[in-house]
Order: C-alpha cells, then structure tokens, then sequence
C-alpha cells in the first residue's frame, strides 16, 4: 500500500500521511511528478495505461504518479521513471519546467530529451500497456478521439511548445 505525504497549500508536508487509495483529507494536498521526454524529432514519448487502472488502455504522458512518503519530486521522478519505464536518471541535476496547481494538489513536470529506443524500455506491466513516439499532431488527433487523457489541448500544445524552445539537459 502507498503511503502519501500530505502537505498545505504552500506546499510544505504537514507530516501527516494517507493511503493512496482513499480520498485525501479534507484541505490536504498531495506532490504528483510527471516525465515528458522528447526525442530530436519533437515527437514525444507516450505511454498507453495498463487496461485495469484507472483511464485503462489511454495513451498518457512519458510517466508520472504520486510522490510516497518522504519524497520530494526530484526522488518520486526518478523512482516513476525507473519503474514505469526502466530508465534511470538523477533528476537533482534539473528543475521542473513547470508546477500546476490543481484542486488536490502540486504536479511538477521535468522535460527530457533523449532519443530512446522503445523495444529497450522495460515497461512495467502492471501501469504500462504500450510505449511510442508521437508527434503533435499525432497526440492531438489521439486526444480528439477520446483515446488520450483529457488533457486541455492548450496544455499539451504548451508542453511541445516548451520543447521547442528550450534547451534541455540530454542523458
């Protein structure tokens, strides 16, 4: 069972915690890390979710998910990354490119350039259906059929706007 820190709204930890799996207490608020790695084409790296979580079988971000107890995002990125996918990076070397509030809670995202091979990744089975590249277009046309999370397009459209104007820290 993961245990997640709760924290207030200027983001410090409370030093109360929750199981995952049960709402978060009433005013808390909990970290959310997310990885968007980019390969030289702009095309971005996706994940189709595992059937049986929660949006099963929609294609998502890189990776992410919720920092356990005693993380800070650098740590609970890294640890995302190393389980969703197999890849190992030491994120205290950057800082997220961006923080959104939403409603329960912090989510940082770290952007990553790296030309990866897919059929390398070692995909965690039990979150992680499939892995591809995907270009703008091709990640917007997944969203308007309803087969990607329903993020806003203008978010997404941020993300590989990052991307193109940013210089990124290559592993």
């Amino acid at each position: 069972m993961e245990i997640l820190d709760i924290y207030d709204k200027y983001r410090k930890r409370t030093g109360k915690t929750y199981p995952r799996k049960e709402p978060i207490p009433s005013g808390g608020l909990r970290l959310i890390v997310h990885i968007i790695i980019f390969n030289d084409k702009g095309e971005l790296l996706i994940q189709q979710r595992a059937d049986h979580k929660k949006m099963g079988g929609l294609w998502d971000l890189t990776c992410g998910g919720a920092c356990q107890a005693g993380e800070n995002s650098f740590e609970g990125a890294r640890r995302e990354l190393k389980e969703e996918l197999g890849l190992d990076f030491d994120f205290t070397s950057i800082r997220p490119i961006l923080t959104a509030n939403f409603d329960q809670g912090f989510d940082d995202f770290f952007l990553l350039k790296k030309n990866l091979e897919i059929n390398k990744l070692k995909l965690q089975k039990e979150e992680v259906r499939a892995a591809r590249w995907a270009s703008r277009a091709e990640v917007l046309d997944l969203l308007s059929k309803g087969e990607f999370v329903k993020y806003k397009k203008s978010y997404l459209d941020l993300l590989f706007d990052l991307n193109d104007d940013r210089d990124f820290m290559k592993y």
